[in-house]
């Protein structure tokens, strides 16, 4: 769970000094401060978070930046949640490490899967909120491979990779990774049962033993000042399509009485049924213009129990369908 805040690493200026990019001219795109890369770690807004991507790749012109970013990362460029995940036993353990921490680093929240096929990493950026700048979201699974490879020192490939924002050039892209990567309705990328257990040369408990303790506590203060709204809204989005819809499900997720919750968004001026309604909205919003998802697979997603419910429900909100939205927003209307 998140404020919508997220630290900027002062290791990006020497990202930016590797790739050849002007951080003066990024910044000045971007319309933010001049100075802001010499304040030490910031937060931005997500607005601003996703600005700065979108002049970077502006700036670079380089039509495969995610690639060019992997081959720049170096273990001195990694902030502590990510240099801490170095000190794992294996990608699979830092995974779940990056998973908890992931709101101290960036605007979306990744869910682990370890199937038959091996060690899924999905990315589930803001629902509410425009598509990530497609070279942000290629950054992402780039990094994985880059992460995996510099801790076992083998070229580890993923089997699979999915990006829905996919760039229209990504030639580049697919001969980094070694998968050919396509465009659907998730964002994921998959590693073979061995690469996800092949051991990191790079473990270090102890190390691991003094960074997590600080990590906790600056996940803890993030929790903190987000609202008590927020933090229902982000349990939401993690129990909603498992089918959790009911306030038990979010307060399990919280580990607060409902009577406490209740108290605490009263105080707020707000309720759990009307957050509930608006995450949907915002949700059902988002899936009907950014994928090509069936109605009934969104209603599924939203937990409810048949399509009927979700359409009536739509309805209430939108005064219009879920048919006729899609059929507008394809429209561009």
């Amino acid at each position: 769970m998140s404020t919508g805040r997220f630290t900027l690493d002062p290791s990006i200026k020497a990202l930016l000094k590797d790739l050849g990019v002007s951080s003066t001219r990024v910044l000045r795109r971007a319309q933010l401060p001049a100075d802001l890369f010499g304040r030490g770690p910031v937060a931005l807004p997500l607005e601003e978070y996703f600005r700065l991507w979108e002049a970077l790749e502006a700036e670079s012109g380089d039509p495969d930046l995610a690639v060019a970013i992997g081959r720049s990362i170096s273990v001195e460029m990694f902030n502590p949640p990510i240099f801490a995940a170095l000190c794992s036993p294996d990608l699979r353990t830092a995974a779940e490490r990056i998973a908890i921490h992931k709101p101290l680093i960036g605007p979306l929240h990744l869910r682990l899967d370890n199937g038959d096929e091996g060690l899924t990493i999905s990315f589930r950026w803001p629902p509410d909120t425009p598509p990530p700048p497609p070279q942000l979201a290629a950054a992402e699974m780039v990094f994985w491979v880059a992460l995996a490879r510099i801790a076992t020192r083998h070229d580890v490939r993923p089997v699979r990779a999915v990006d829905p924002w996919l760039p229209a050039e990504h030639a580049g892209l697919d001969d980094y990774l070694g998968v050919e990567v396509h465009k659907g309705r998730t964002h994921a990328i998959t590693f073979a049962p061995a690469d996800g257990s092949r051991p990191f040369l790079t473990e270090n408990e102890q190390l691991w033993r003094f960074f997590a303790p600080e990590l906790r506590r600056r996940l803890s203060d993030l929790q903190a000042t987000a609202s008590v709204a927020e933090r229902v809204r982000a349990a939401l989005h993690e129990t909603l399509p498992a089918g959790g819809s009911s306030m038990t499900a979010v307060t399990r997720h919280l580990a607060v009485s409902n009577r406490t919750l209740q108290r605490q968004l009263q105080l707020e001026g707000t309720s759990f049924q009307e957050i509930l309604a608006t995450t949907r909205e915002n949700l059902a919003r988002h899936y009907l213009g950014n994928s090509t998802m069936r109605i009934a697979e969104i209603a599924y997603l939203l937990g409810y129990d048949d399509t009927n419910s979700f359409y009536r429900a739509f309805r209430t909100w939108t005064g219009t369908t879920p048919d006729a939205l899609r059929t507008a927003a394809v429209a561009g209307v």
